[in-house]
């Protein structure tokens, strides 16, 4: 009866080590995210599951090219998916279908079809990036002004791999 005991206990004792590990994991190491809505097509598609580095963004900035996650400002429950397009300092500016960034044209070979939104340039401030989604039209990002500079500490990390469906497993810039 008291090697029962011992065998339930230590049962319990590995179930409990395992969860709160998990949940040092899930807060601190890395998240699975899921790709809700055609915004980041066709770099990432509606439904794909990803796996998010949550602790990068606590050793170095977001860097231009990157895809984060982060905390729509208006609503703190929903996340969002995007690139990142400038960082601090950085002049942005829209015109004509065109991207530049400090003045140059960005070569995105990643995005669906040009933009049809102008955007002023601007000066990302300090502490902030300015993101957008791949299928530019069909986004909801830096460009308008629920979401704006996204704000380091909304950005819960960076876009690592695809895992699920299987046959899109890759990993991400």
């Amino acid at each position: 009866m008291s090697s029962l005991i011992e065998e339930i206990k230590d049962w319990v004792i590995s179930i409990a080590v395992a969860v709160v590990l998990a949940m040092i994991i899930r807060t601190f190491v890395v998240e699975l995210y899921v790709v809700d809505g055609p915004s980041m097509r066709p770099t990432l598609e509606s439904h794909e599951r990803l796996v998010v580095n949550k602790f990068i963004y606590g050793i170095r900035p977001p860097e231009k090219g990157e895809i984060l996650v982060f905390e729509y400002p208006r609503d703190r429950s929903r996340d969002f998916i995007k690139r990142v397009i400038a960082t601090p300092g950085d002049t942005i500016e829209i015109s004509k279908g065109r991207v530049f960034v400090n003045d140059q044209l960005l070569n995105e070979d990643y995005i669906l079809e040009k933009t049809k939104s102008e955007y002023p340039k601007s000066t990302v401030p300090e502490g902030t990036v300015f993101v957008m989604g791949d299928n530019r039209n069909n986004s909801e990002d830096s460009r308008f002004a629920d979401v704006g500079f996204v704000p380091y500490d909304l950005i819960k990390g960076k876009a690592m791999l695809v895992f699920w469906p299987f046959s899109a497993f890759k990993t991400l810039p």
